[in-house]
């Protein structure tokens, strides 16, 4: 099943991604590694939950606000993709928790963000993770996850022959090139 398909059969609909908050980028590719940026929760234009899940925001709504941020890595992995059919596999995830010093329910927390991915990618979603705690956020933010994310390659493969490399070296004879004038036009100069 497309992902499209299937974020329509889970009632989910996309935003656009919000914009980077400093002077960075959403995703940075390294071969077939897309390293995605930290997002927290919120909408573009909208205000962002401010507050420290323990204190501010309960494990149910610290869960949801991770699902969230995990919606929020989507969009912004869609915009980079262009198409959530290229995920490969979700590789990583590093959930960080804003969160009061006595409080210890992280993973539980980030638990939200790692169900969608499964519920979303399947078997693919499934990933390594660290679910840690925060003394603070940007913004205050209560949440922040950041993703590595191994994708398809977009570049064809390079055509192979059948014959052994050998063979296409012998069959391949070297190009000719034509020999620069010599020093007789420079000689006709000279008057």
């Amino acid at each position: 099943m497309k992902i499209e398909e299937r974020l329509k059969e889970l009632g989910i609909e996309l935003t656009e991604p919000t914009t980077p908050l400093g002077s960075y980028v959403n995703a940075v590719r390294t071969g077939n590694l897309l390293y995605m940026a930290g997002k927290g929760p919120g909408l573009p234009g909208k205000p962002l939950p401010v507050g420290k899940v323990g204190r501010d925001f309960s494990l149910e709504q610290a869960n949801r606000l991770a699902r969230d941020t995990g919606l929020s890595i989507l969009a912004a992995l869609k915009a980079e993709l262009g198409d959530l059919d290229r995920v490969k596999r979700i590789v990583k995830v590093l959930g960080m928790v804003n969160a009061t010093s006595e409080y210890g329910s992280h993973p539980e927390v980030i638990n939200g963000c790692s169900d969608l991915f499964v519920e979303v990618f399947g078997e693919k979603g499934r990933h390594a993770r660290s679910a840690v705690g925060m003394g603070s956020l940007p913004r205050g933010i209560p949440v922040e996850i950041e993703v590595i994310v191994e994708i398809e390659d977009d570049a064809p493969p390079p055509a192979v022959s059948a014959k052994p490399a050998e063979a296409r070296r012998k069959a391949a004879p070297a190009p000719k090139t034509k020999a620069a004038p010599k020093a007789k036009a420079a000689k006709k100069k000279k008057i």
